[in-house]
């Protein structure tokens, strides 16, 4: 997957399209990405001890990640994301690149 935790996407569809977010979770083996402000969903909960009031509760549902486009930290646009090899002190390094200007988007 080509999106990390930590990440700033842009939802392109779905209800949410548009909304912008950073990424809570990556999920790999289902190919789907939890972020903050997106696909809230209402739960009814029993009380518990952790929740001993019970009632409704909401939070963010996974969503595929092929609905989002990460945001280019230096361009500031939705972008696809390729891979380049750097060299860094004498060992070669997979970075992730903005597609569209060219910039490293690892750290």
């Amino acid at each position: 997957m080509k999106i990390k935790t930590g990440d700033k996407v842009k939802v392109i569809s779905g209800k949410d399209r548009g909304k912008v977010g950073t990424v809570l979770r990556a999920i790999p083996k289902e190919n789907k990405v939890v972020v903050q402000g997106v696909n809230i969903v209402k739960r009814a909960m029993r009380p518990t001890q952790k929740n001993p009031q019970g009632g409704y509760m909401e939070f963010e549902a996974p969503i595929y990640v092929s609905k989002v486009m990460l945001i280019c930290p230096s361009c500031g646009k939705p972008t696809r994301v390729g891979y380049k090899f750097i060299e860094k002190n004498g060992k070669r390094k997979k970075v992730r690149v903005c597609k569209k200007c060219g910039a490293i988007i690892d750290k």
